[in-house]
């Protein structure tokens, strides 16, 4: 990655760009055992709708990969709904779905 290409969201797979609200995001929830395991950056929005449409425990079983959170049934009206802002878009998130 060259310094003036942004990083894209696993998740949305839109660009982050510079200045963008984002955060880490461990793939096996700190409380499940994923202290010191992978993560990936997403855009804050993203992360936060995530962790309001599962628990941990389901993160940590079921959706511990960016691929298995896209195929997700219930996530899929926020990444269609998403994908059609810009990189930069933010909105505050509805709270806990679950």
């Amino acid at each position: 990655m060259t310094s003036d290409t942004a990083p894209v969201c696993p998740l949305c797979l839109r660009p982050i760009p510079t200045g963008v609200a984002q955060s880490l995001h461990h793939l096996i929830p700190k409380l499940k055992g994923g202290k010191g395991g992978p993560t990936v950056l997403l855009h804050h929005i993203c992360h936060k709708e995530l962790h309001a449409r599962f628990t941990e425990a389901e993160l940590a079983r079921s959706f511990n990969t960016p691929e298995a959170l896209r195929d997700s049934d219930r996530l899929r009206p926020f990444l269609d709904w998403v994908a059609k802002r810009p990189p930069g878009f933010l909105s505050r998130t509805p709270g806990r779905r679950r």
